[in-house]
């Protein structure tokens, strides 16, 4: 009984050290990612849309992985989701919990923070770089993740610590609930 509980702590021990150096690779892969843009692209803003891009790119597969992974139902609603990609998404794939707030009257807008970003373990911005949202990877995401539920939503990043700011915050505003688009013709 007492070496089964040890092999089991031990085993989880091991594996949360694996999360950990998968994300310190993946923070610094990330790093590397927005260096080659950065040298490549050159104009800032073509650097910001290239990375909001490839989150939406992301996040349009992610969906699926999180859905079969975590045995969630649909969200019925945006304030749902936001809700689960707060609590549970970022969770999963980023080790860090987000708090919603500022809910406008209609819980079509709201904000996401959180204290702790990966994204930035290792980053410092030169002042020339101030107009790089190093993190706009996330914003593409959701809105990636959200279009496949039939949501589409506009995030933003509203405070970033790489410019200063006490947390990381998002705004996110949903536009619309899209019809959702079946690939088969009902005859």
């Amino acid at each position: 009984g007492a070496d089964a509980t040890r092999g089991g702590r031990r085993e989880r021990a091991k594996m949360q050290g694996v999360e950990k150096i998968n994300a310190e690779l993946f923070t610094l892969t990330y790093g590397a990612l927005v260096r080659h843009l950065l040298s490549d692209l050159e104009a800032v803003d073509e650097v910001n849309k290239q990375l909001d891009q490839m989150g939406y790119n992301i996040g349009i597969r992610l969906v699926d992985d999180f859905l079969a992974k975590t045995n969630t139902g649909r969200c019925r609603s945006f304030k749902d989701a936001a809700r689960t990609i707060a609590e549970v998404g970022f969770k999963m794939f980023l080790g860090i919990t987000a708090k919603i707030s500022q809910w406008n009257d209609d819980e079509t807008e709201c904000r996401m923070s959180f204290h702790e970003n990966p994204l930035i373990d290792f980053v410092e911005l030169p002042e020339k770089l101030q107009n790089l949202s190093y993190c706009n990877i996330m914003c593409g995401v959701i809105r990636g993740a959200l279009e496949q539920i039939s949501m589409r939503v506009e995030v933003a990043i509203e405070k970033d610590p790489l410019k200063g700011d006490q947390a990381f915050e998002l705004s996110m505003k949903l536009i619309e609930y899209a019809a959702e688009e079946y690939p088969f013709k009902d005859d």
